[in-house]
């Protein structure tokens, strides 16, 4: 009996994130006959490969104890930039190189203040948030750039029948879960967040991971802003407002603990499906937007409630075994 119930404790613990997802598409499906139509799941793929990517990098750096406020306005800056630059030269490759220096030097900076100069992420990031978004409104005096020609291929085209915002999505999410699983990096990365005093007396240099991760972040909010810029087929200044919101919702829905060290790149997948899911479902139903502002709040609350729940079980169960553990040796 003890071995069956530790089985489903296991199988609920580790997939019931994806039973989630299951449930919910099923669900959409029947709510509106449209919701499984060719043209809305394009669509939804197409919308979510930019937030997704967003949520990838949130990965990273909430991982590592840390988070990005700022992702959203400098995927803004990042995306204009690019416009501008392939309006000048016709090259989407440099117009892409570009997209992703701006997101670099955006995180660079992040990295200065919350590595460097000991600044909470909360304040560096927020402070980007801020910067970001007002040097692309000076730099396009608070005007669209309109009128992108080719540039439009990479956010609206596709290969074969998949899309290219797929192909990055699905790319960069292999890149993510590699580093997370294979490489040293990603060792540090859930060492420095499960506890970072540890982590330097175990000989991590810290400070060159907390840059990294940063800069990965970086690259990926830097492709998401060309990705986003292609597919509306302008540059917007103020566009993507609040993204960076859904990106950690969904990076938090998918099992990354705000308390750092723990996360996966197949939970952060989940979780960025079900708030693309839900927000399709409710516009293809017509809900009142205003209402959607509070059932979006809500999944937030709900996710980090559940987070705290979650990081208080694993803590009264490692004291449980500590208790064991000396009643054993005495």
């Amino acid at each position: 009996m003890k071995l069956g119930s530790n089985f489903w404790s296991t199988v609920k613990k580790k997939y019931s994130i994806y039973m989630i997802l299951v449930g919910l598409f099923i669900v959409c499906s029947l709510a509106n006959p449209n919701f499984l139509s060719v043209n809305n799941l394009t669509n939804i793929s197409r919308q979510l490969s930019v937030t997704t990517i967003l949520a990838l990098g949130a990965t990273l750096l909430i991982i590592s104890g840390m988070l990005d406020l700022s992702s959203g306005s400098v995927l803004a800056l990042a995306g204009v930039f690019a416009v501008s630059t392939y309006k000048a030269t016709g090259s989407l490759l440099l117009a892409l190189t570009v997209g992703i220096l701006t997101g670099i030097v955006c995180n660079v900076i992040n990295a200065i203040m919350v590595s460097t100069f000991k600044a909470p992420p909360f304040i560096a990031t927020l402070a980007m948030l801020t910067v970001a978004r007002g040097v692309a409104l000076l730099y396009t005096k608070g005007q669209n750039i309109l009128q992108l020609g080719d540039f439009t291929e990479l956010g609206q085209g596709s290969i074969g029948v998949i899309p290219i915002p797929i192909i990055f999505l699905i790319a960069i999410a292999i890149l993510t879960w590699y580093l997370l699983n294979h490489t040293r990096f990603g060792r540090a990365l859930y060492a420095v967040g499960g506890n970072e005093e540890a982590a330097i007396a175990s000989g991590i240099n810290v400070h060159n991971v907390k840059y990294t991760a940063f800069i990965i972040n970086g690259i990926f909010v830097g492709i998401a802003g060309v990705l986003f810029m292609s597919r509306v087929n302008a540059g917007l200044p103020n566009g993507a407002i609040n993204y960076e919101f859904t990106a950690l919702t969904a990076a938090i829905i998918g099992g990354t603990s705000f308390s750092g060290g723990i996360g996966t790149v197949g939970g952060t997948l989940a979780g960025a499906f079900i708030v693309g899911f839900l927000d399709n479902i409710m516009n293809l139903n017509n809900v009142d937007s205003y209402m959607q502002q509070i059932v979006r709040g809500t999944i937030i609350a709900l996710a980090v409630i559940y987070d705290i729940r979650s990081r208080n079980r694993r803590a009264k169960a490692t004291l449980v075994k500590a208790e064991d553990l000396g009643a054993d040796k005495k």
